[in-house]
């Protein structure tokens, strides 16, 4: 939730990411499902070259037709090349299209040292990322957490038209044995070694960890695990203000109301090491508001102070709708105060 960087080793050095590619993959699909492009049932059509995709496969059939919702988790658990490709040239209109919308954006979010040339990661030498640069898109797609009701899956079924089915076990093997470890994704060619891009959830604190060019799958693993034990034993996420805390009432101008409520949109929450017990000190600003105006609107903002300084801030919105005052509301609320001054 901080994007703090807790420990690193190499974070910057160029490597091929195999698989977890499809952590940008993921992104872009969410992304186009958040916005409306496509939906989760609409039906993607398998070309020749999303079926002919070798790697990880769930063995699609050219011609053939999957909901987005089945591609999706074929990539999520199976890790599989044919229905990222599949989606890729859905979403894009190519591979080429799509491949440009990585990159572009890769750039958007600051990733610094990422080239894609695929939307797999099968191995080529112009593609490449860094640890960082992984964690960046990790948690970028985490902002999505409907991606872990995929991620999280240890095993199921794939059914295809034809009446087959393909049993999905998910590459990430610690979603079974870690606890609160829900995804991301994991990696692996000659290139690359054995990688991993996961995220853990303990006592409303989640983690990200990535590990690259690891020698074996217990290496992979051992090296996850000894990141997320660091993070969770050292580290705890303190709630400084909770998002229904009473921050009292502003004037409304022009509103059927002439004041309304105001919170945070979310928690107020800071990052501390486990014997921090830090002093935390809060500004209110918020703007001058007129109706009409809804919860959710951005009315201004708390900053959170340690020492004086200010740390972070946190929108703040309404806590009802308040809707523009007619004429007769307002002659109302005058002739009102006129008797009560009388």
């Amino acid at each position: 939730s901080t994007g703090k960087v807790l420990s690193e080793t190499n974070a910057d050095e160029k490597l091929h990411p195999a698989s977890m590619t499809k952590v940008m993959t993921m992104l872009l699909i969410m992304e186009a499902l958040e916005s409306g492009k496509i939906n989760l049932e609409e039906k993607v059509n398998i070309s020749n070259n999303a079926a002919s995709m070798g790697g990880s496969q769930v063995f699609l059939e050219a011609g053939s037709q999957l909901s987005v919702k089945e591609l999706l988790k074929s990539i999520a658990i199976a890790s599989a090349n044919d229905a990222a490709v599949a989606m890729a040239e859905h979403i894009g209109g190519s591979t080429e299209g799509f491949i440009k919308m990585m990159n572009e954006k890769a750039k958007e979010l600051g990733c610094k040292n990422t080239n894609f040339v695929n939307v797999h990661g099968l191995d080529d030498d112009n593609h490449l990322t860094t640890a960082r640069d992984m964690s960046i898109m990790a948690r970028e797609l985490l902002k999505h957490e409907k991606i872990l009701n995929y991620t999280s899956i240890y095993e199921e079924f794939l059914n295809k038209p034809d009446g087959t089915r393909t049993w999905m076990v998910n590459t990430n093997k610690l979603i079974k044995y870690y606890n609160g470890l829900d995804g991301l994704k994991t990696g692996f060619t000659k290139k690359a070694g054995y990688c991993l891009t996961a995220t853990a959830k303990r006592n409303g604190m989640r983690l990200i960890s990535v590990v690259m060019n690891e020698a074996t799958t217990e290496d992979r693993s051992n090296d996850t695990i000894k990141l997320m034990n660091h993070g969770f034993a050292n580290y705890k996420i303190k709630v400084v203000m909770p998002k229904d805390q009473d921050l009292g009432s502003i004037e409304i101008k022009n509103g059927k109301k002439e004041t309304v409520g105001i919170k945070l949109t979310e928690d107020a929450t800071n990052l501390e090491s486990i014997s921090d017990n830090k002093k935390y000190g809060f500004n209110i600003n918020v703007d001058k508001i007129k109706a009409p105006i809804k919860v959710g609107d951005i009315i201004g903002k708390l900053e959170i102070t340690i020492d004086g300084s200010v740390k972070k801030e946190i929108p703040i919105t309404v806590k009802e709708d308040v809707k523009k005052a007619n004429i007769w509301d307002l002659y109302k609320r005058n002739l009102n105060k006129i008797l009560i001054g009388a």
